[in-house]
């Protein structure tokens, strides 16, 4: 899918050995009618959006959806930004911080809310490209933000958010590739702790949200689980609503707690403090990058 970005910034044409290699990785993603992804249409990434709309700071969005994009920047046109783009095209990651600099001047914070999930088979039945494709998503499109972001968050004394899930620390039947990208995830959230001095960063486990990944979760992914590890998810008497995780993840956002640096957080050991507060207390808008995928 070819980056738009509505007038706002430049889009550089992608050498012809990158861009087969991109269409190549979306074409292996795409063949799966059953893939759960994290998207900004609704759900967690939405809710970001707005909570930090709310609070007057401004926002880099990036997505596939370029049409949910145009309608977020009618509706905000000083404070957002839109960049549409396929993730496997980890060019993207330069042109959002640029964006960013371009048009607000600095960048505060970082917050990749996005993931995929397919090819869910057991290691013996699995596919490879799978595998590749999922990495590609959860883990080193992250990695691609990261790297961009980190020289501006230095400045700024910025934040990085990265959505987890549960899955990252607990084994189930079939979720190979999603669960050991989503761990990775984790550790990447740790080594920027260990190598930054001036950022900080989170892998939040937003828990069971009511959204569209958890519906298409509940209806396609649990086929090939254990018994006991299905009833984990079809017991639950009730989903969070996005705005509860999400919220915690802005507030984070905007105004990181140092001693929670490198740590894997569930929105249930820091939402009470959080929760309690109407707004984040800060000296100056923020300018914040969000990540989110949309099929």
């Amino acid at each position: 899918m070819p980056t738009e970005t509505f007038d706002t910034c430049p889009s550089p044409a992608l050498a012809l050995a990158a861009e087969d290699d991109v269409r190549k990785r979306e074409r292996v993603i795409r063949a799966h009618s059953s893939t759960a992804t994290a998207d900004i249409s609704a759900g967690i990434g939405l809710a970001i959006v707005r909570y930090l709309i709310s609070q007057s700071h401004n926002v880099v969005i990036l997505a596939r959806s370029a049409e949910i994009l145009r309608q977020l920047q009618q509706e905000h046109p000083k404070q957002v930004r839109p960049l549409a783009g396929d993730l496997a095209d980890f060019s993207l990651a330069d042109k959002a911080v640029g964006l960013a600099q371009k048009d607000y001047g600095r960048l505060d914070g970082l917050v990749l809310n996005h993931g995929a999930m397919f090819g869910v088979k057991s290691l013996e039945d699995c596919n490879i490209d799978d595998w590749r494709s999922m990495f590609d998503i959860n883990l080193f499109s992250a990695v691609a933000f990261t790297k961009a972001a980190l020289p501006p968050l230095r400045h700024s004394k910025g934040c990085i958010v990265y959505t987890s899930t549960g899955a990252s620390t607990s084994t189930y039947s079939t979720w190979g590739p999603y669960s050991t990208s989503k761990a990775a995830l984790n550790m990447l959230a740790k080594q920027v702790a260990c190598e930054e001095t001036e950022v900080t960063a989170f892998a939040i486990r937003p828990g069971m949200v009511d959204t569209e990944m958890q519906q298409s979760l509940r209806e396609t992914h649990l086929a090939g689980m254990k018994e006991t590890e299905r009833a984990k998810f079809q017991n639950v008497s009730a989903l969070l609503k996005p705005d509860q995780p999400a919220n915690v993840m802005a507030k984070l956002a905007i105004n990181p707690d140092m001693s929670l640096n490198g740590q894997y957080l569930r929105i249930g050991k820091i939402s009470v403090k959080l929760f309690t507060l109407d707004a984040v207390a800060v000296s100056q808008q923020r300018i914040i990058i969000l990540l989110a995928l949309f099929q």
